[in-house]
């Protein structure tokens, strides 16, 4: 892989409609004249770039010509399901709006404010996204709610009361949306169909310890619900069954920490630090030599028994880096990237000596009772994580870089023996979607 050339300071200008085709990569290409391709929401001005999207081929990990203007300070991203609308959440002072941009031309369509900052959005194919905004505004109401944006006219469809609306969760079929609240032991399932129909549009449901995050089964009937615990002010981290149909909640299972989930087969991969701190690194048997003081968790709880080995067991516990974790993907070969923020940064990674720790940890899947994770010598926060079907490589957006790392070797991409694993992109690199599928 080569190190890649900078983004021009021109970008594609925005047009006025908003547009949502579909299109088929067999026969049409794209503006950029890519049909893999990925983008990169960098946030930061500079003397060579303005901030934007920017378009890489995924490829061979070289930035396209051109890209795509998308506010003054473009980070969190979420793609649609059929890839054709991408929203882009713009921070800058004054502004807390989405961005949409069609897939098919490569253009900002348009922007519609949030009324205040998000952390978590969802597109749906039916052409409607939803944002998490715990500032929200709804008369009658406590402060939060969950933003619907109408992403083929435009413009706030509604607004939702979700008090203290954090983070969305989508269903497979798109027809419920878990939403999770900042200091509350409630889930509120969301019905995206109901809306502005007269029905209720959310139902309530209790008996939870510091949701914060919801995984859905293949059939999308049962979400595993990842109860914080102490780490949010709450008791114990633990996992639960919510049966959609009934709403019926299902009885705790513990688990070391839990604030981020993936499913693969039979197994759900759980990540946390279980308290504010986390546990002892030297309390925890398989933990590698470290200079930091406190360990995360991941546990791998069997779903056909709702059983978890390894917690409270310091001879299988699986230690990754501190910090809150909020990102988690698979590899196509198997390999779980765990991403966090806040984490304990150990050394220089521009000037390394001795131990370099970040965000990131990598734990390999395929291998029968692994109980040791991968801590990369990287620094920074965890921010974007995308994986691929046709390369086994993985993007991380860490320390507002964006790394490419060989998933056959849990290492940064080598080029002629040559550590390159870094899309040079100047400014901050802050979130990274695939628009196409390869």
């Amino acid at each position: 892989m080569k190190r890649v050339a900078l983004l021009p300071a021109v970008l594609i200008l925005a047009s006025v409609s908003f547009l949502s085709c579909g299109y088929s990569k067999s026969y049409y290409k794209p503006p950029s004249g890519l049909t893999t391709r990925v983008l990169a929401s960098q946030s930061v001005s500079s003397p060579t770039a303005l901030p934007g999207l920017f378009i890489i081929d995924g490829e061979n990990d070289t930035i396209g010509r051109g890209g795509i203007s998308a506010g003054n300070s473009p980070g969190l991203m979420a793609i649609s399901p059929d890839r054709t609308i991408l929203l882009a959440f713009d921070s800058a002072l004054n502004s807390n709006s989405v961005e949409v941009v069609n897939a098919r031309t490569e253009i900002a369509s348009g922007s519609i404010p949030l009324g205040g900052p998000t952390t978590s959005m969802v597109a749906l194919a039916a052409g409607f996204g939803y944002a998490a905004v715990p500032t929200a505004i709804v008369n009658g109401s406590a402060t939060g709610g969950v933003v619907v944006l109408n992403l083929t006219s435009g413009g706030v469809a509604a607004t939702i009361s979700v008090p203290n609306a954090q983070t969305l969760v989508a269903s497979p079929d798109a027809t419920q949306l878990l939403v999770f609240s900042g200091d509350s032991d409630v889930v509120t399932v969301f019905y995206p169909l109901l809306v502005n129909t007269g029905d209720p549009v959310t139902a309530a449901v209790t008996g939870f310890d510091r949701p914060v995050y919801g995984v859905f089964s293949a059939d999308g009937s049962t979400a595993y619900i990842l109860n914080c615990g102490a780490e949010c002010s709450g008791t114990q981290a633990s996992i639960q069954t919510l049966d959609l149909a009934t709403l019926t909640v299902g009885a705790p299972v513990p688990v070391n920490g839990a604030t981020i989930g993936f499913i693969s087969g039979s197994t759900l991969y759980v990540a946390g630090n279980g308290t504010p701190t986390g546990p002892l690194c030297t309390s925890i048997t398989n933990a590698a030599s470290t200079q930091a003081k406190y360990c995360g968790t991941l546990d791998l709880v069997d779903l056909t028994t709702l059983q978890d080995p390894y917690y409270n067991n310091p001879a299988s516990e699986i230690a990754i880096t501190d910090g809150y974790h909020d990102r988690i993907d698979m590899s196509s070969n198997g390999q779980l990237f765990i991403g966090s923020y806040g984490c304990t940064t150990i050394g220089n990674v521009n000037n390394p000596q001795g131990e370099v720790r970040g965000c990131l940890s990598i734990f390999d899947t395929t291998k029968p009772g692994n109980t040791s994770a991968v801590i990369p010598p990287d620094n920074g926060d965890v921010t974007g994580l995308q994986s691929f079907t046709s390369r086994n490589v993985e993007y991380v957006a860490e320390g507002g870089r964006l790394r490419v790392y060989d998933t056959t070797k849990d290492v940064l991409l080598l080029d002629n023996f040559i550590t390159t694993g870094t899309i040079t992109i100047t400014g901050q690199v802050i979130d990274v979607k695939a628009i196409d599928f390869f």
